[in-house]
């Protein structure tokens, strides 16, 4: 059984209070995912009435929400915890991903679970799958094409910008695309504005369809393009029977195989 790095990051706010880091201090105040990161932590924060963050892809916005009041004179957003897709997790502790601390807070998870050795033991997909029976699922998945022409995958992105005024209000494959934009954010903390930071789609429905363009090295660039449908009942699907009719959406609207030449994915995550 798998969990993806964004389910994890829900899991772990959902469950926060079993954590002593964040118990003994009162319980986590704040939430901070990438853009392109599922909104899974998104239902928990609602519920749980948590300040949310949506960042552009790097950990140095995480930490500006660290330290807010600290260096800033700010808002005290800490305890936090934040992560992104790609498998990045952690919290004020350290200005940093610290995958032993999502690996401890995961067992700890377990522990609190497993206080009676006179029942069943309680296990990770156990816990996963009764957070999707309360919050939903977030059916998610990245494709990654490596390697492609820098300029063509410039001009892709540079067409779909243009178009996303026109693609606004647009039904495509049943999925009605209620925003089409490029990403900016403007930090709350010291005002600092990142403009282009991926084109999204964002349907009616709660859908998403989200391309980034990066790793422009010698060796070319790679498109990301990321892919979300949430479903409040049904929980036991497989993530590419769920996103595959908005991958067909994300063609059309991208036209990627006419740009890069490219029919696959190199990679699926």
């Amino acid at each position: 059984f798998f969990v993806t790095p964004s389910d994890s990051l829900a899991v772990l706010a959902a469950n926060a209070d079993a954590i002593p880091f964040f118990k003994n201090q009162g319980g986590i105040k704040a939430v901070a995912r990438s853009m392109p990161t599922s909104g899974a932590v998104d239902l928990v924060a609602k519920k749980l009435n948590l300040a949310l963050f949506e960042t552009p892809t790097g950990w140095k916005f995480f930490g500006n929400l660290m330290d807010s009041k600290a260096l800033f004179n700010g808002t005290d957003y800490t305890p936090l915890l934040c992560g992104e897709e790609s498998f990045g997790t952690g919290s004020d502790h350290v200005r940093e991903k610290d995958g032993l601390f999502a690996v401890l807070a995961w067992l700890t998870i377990l522990a609190h679970f497993n206080q009676d050795a006179s029942k069943p033991f309680v296990t990770v997909q156990n816990i996963v799958e009764e957070h999707w029976a309360r919050y939903g699922r977030n059916y998610y998945c990245r494709y990654d094409y490596e390697g492609v022409d820098k300029a063509k995958a410039t001009e892709m992105m540079a067409a779909m910008t243009s178009a996303s005024a026109t693609n606004t209000g647009k039904t495509i494959g049943g999925f009605t695309i209620a925003t089409a934009d490029v990403f900016g954010y403007t930090d709350p903390v010291d005002g600092s504005v990142s403009k282009n930071q991926g084109i999204r789609f964002l349907m009616a429905d709660g859908s998403r369809i989200v391309f980034r363009l990066s790793g422009t090295a010698g060796s070319g660039a790679t498109v990301r393009l990321y892919l979300e449908k949430y479903d409040p009942k049904i929980l036991d699907k497989h993530v590419s029977e769920v996103v595959g009719p908005l991958v067909d959406v994300a063609m059309q609207l991208s036209k990627l195989p006419e740009y890069t030449g490219r029919n696959e994915p190199t990679v699926i995550t």
